[in-house]
């Protein structure tokens, strides 16, 4: 049906226009989430009636943003203290981006800055006045940390097309990842520029007994703080007698 609606569109259109679609549209986190994979897809109509085969796909799911402050250990007299830090307004949750070939091989660096086609291009802007070269270096970190923690990912050759219109991409969500409002940008490149893109949504959100204890600690912030205390205080308690009978 979208193959076919796109047909009819594309008869007053001049450029190449991408029909994408999710597996889900939903990722419902529940107790014992271990993570899930989203199947992105779809197809590049071009309404000349040219062939596919230069067209290459590059796929990039970012999950909500936040701001950050990042800090730097150093070790003084023996301990590890806080050193230097860094704030950045707005860094992807989540990132990952797939693609069917090497982003280099695709597009020059300025293309993949603009569209953010990996890691290395994440716009994190900082705050603050700060070193140019200590930012790099800052945002450097930030990156590896992200990525050691499974939440920046890469795969430069994950995109599979077929039939020189349509493509696939798999991409998976572990287990910690946050809850919000996820876009999958998907962008159709042809001789290092970027012809035609488009945007779905996913919505990654806690179902059951987590939604219950997440909107609990955000509508009744003092009454479930307490109750957290008293429940830590009794079960010590309970524990500390247990013992001592034994």
């Amino acid at each position: 049906m979208l193959l076919l609606f796109a047909a009819f569109f594309l008869m007053g259109q001049r450029d190449p226009v991408l029909v994408p679609e999710v597996s889900q549209h939903e990722v419902q986190v529940r107790q014992g989430f271990v993570g899930q994979e989203l199947l992105l897809f779809g197809a590049v109509l071009d309404p000349a009636g040219r062939a596919g085969q230069d067209y290459d796909i590059v796929v990039v799911l970012k999950g909500p943003s936040e701001p950050i402050r990042l800090r730097e250990k150093e070790r003084f007299i023996g301990v590890w203290v806080n050193a230097e830090s860094s704030d950045f307004r707005s860094v992807p949750s989540y990132f990952a981006v797939a693609s069917s070939r090497p982003i280099t091989e695709i597009v020059d660096d300025k293309t993949a800055a603009i569209y953010e086609f990996g890691t290395d291009y994440i716009q994190l802007s900082p705050s603050g006045s700060i070193d140019p070269e200590e930012q790099r270096r800052f945002a450097a970190g930030l990156v590896d940390l992200k990525r050691r923690l499974g939440l920046y990912r890469e795969d430069f050759g994950g995109v599979q097309i077929s039939e020189s219109v349509l493509y696939q991409a798999r991409i998976e969500l572990p287990s910690n990842v946050t809850t919000g409002t996820y876009t999958a940008e998907t962008f159709a490149v042809t001789r290092g520029r970027v012809i035609a893109s488009a945007v779905s949504e996913v919505e990654v959100k806690k179902v059951g007994f987590e939604r219950f204890v997440e909107d609990s600690a955000n509508q009744w912030g003092l009454a479930y703080g307490l109750i957290a205390v008293l429940l830590s205080v009794g079960m010590g308690w309970g524990a500390g007698r247990l013992f001592a009978r034994l």
